[in-house]
């Protein structure tokens, strides 16, 4: 068994936003009693107030508005208006407005196939909005970041464990034959890269590396040229591939990819706007493009 992760407040926050998500999936339109919902995950209206204005600057409300299940389409009907933009001031997809920036390679083919053998991976365990990250990384960059979900709590435990190990083994098991050691502080240094916004400069964009089947990597190089605050359906990403009836390879390729949040598969849905499944989960996507609408419409 792996070590149990330390409680950090950010964990927390996206806890008490994930309760919430779950609360707005039961309501049909905007919710009517915001101190009833905030009663339900144990605070006071003012409270929840505060954890949203924290977390990622927006109201409550207008957080329920962004993550409303037709904020998908409203991200494809505005994406050609902020594609303009970023064109007009001379933007690359390497640096945009409101978005991390990265560089990136892929790995030889022969590393996916070797399963990644001979690959040294230092891994670890970094705070996130999004819960605990598990990141993994090589000497040429980025190679994986997922998420820790937490399990049901044991009789008598006030916090529940993060289940680290499914997570570990969910990424390591993409290269079975690297060899794995573990850093925390390596990954908190990334994760600080990552996820905080004031540390996102285009002089030093986070370097990833992409270990997949050539048509994976593919992919998720299309992924990365998304821009924050827009959305791509798998069919359009099939056809700039050149392959249009493609788009249930793209599905399955979307969800094989080991770098979440940076290669920004949670920008991605159905043909008619729906937010399809997540590999960490539907309410991590909402939440992920709701914090990521914070960014670009702090109040």
């Amino acid at each position: 068994m792996l070590d149990r992760i330390t409680d950090h407040s950010e964990t927390e926050d996206y806890r008490l936003v994930q309760n919430v998500i779950a609360e707005l999936s039961g309501i049909k339109g905007e919710p009517e009693n915001w101190n009833a919902i905030a009663h339900t995950v144990g605070l006071t209206e003012r409270q929840l107030t505060d954890l949203f204005r924290r977390w990622c600057g927006l109201s409550p409300k207008s957080f329920a508005q962004a993550v409303a299940l037709d904020h998908a389409k409203r991200l494809l009907a505005d994406r050609a208006s902020l594609l303009d933009t970023a064109y007009e001031v001379g933007m690359s997809s390497t640096s945009r407005l409101y978005d991390l920036f990265v560089s990136y390679e892929a790995m030889p083919p022969g590393a996916w196939a070797s399963r990644g053998e001979g690959l040294d991976m230092n891994w670890g365990v970094a705070p996130s909005p999004f819960g605990d990250a598990l990141i993994f990384s090589t000497p040429y960059g980025v190679a994986g970041i997922g998420f820790v979900d937490e399990r049901r709590p044991a009789e008598g435990e006030r916090h529940p464990p993060r289940d680290l190990n499914a997570a570990f083994a969910d990424l390591s098991g993409r290269w079975p034959r690297a060899s794995f050691s573990r850093n925390d502080a390596d990954a908190r240094q990334i994760g600080a890269r990552i996820f905080d916004p004031k540390n996102w400069d285009p002089k030093r964009p986070v370097r990833l590396v992409l270990i997949g089947s050539d048509f994976e990597v593919k992919v998720w190089e299309k992924l990365i040229e998304i821009p924050m605050g827009t959305a791509r359906t798998y069919g359009e990403i099939a056809g700039d591939l050149g392959k249009p009836s493609a788009s249930r390879a793209v599905g399955t390729a979307v969800g094989r990819n080991p770098i979440s949040f940076v290669v920004p598969c949670h920008r991605v849905v159905g043909s008619t706007g729906a937010l399809t499944g997540y590999h960490w989960g539907v309410a991590r996507k909402r939440a992920i493009l709701g914090w990521e609408y914070g960014q670009t419409h702090a109040e």
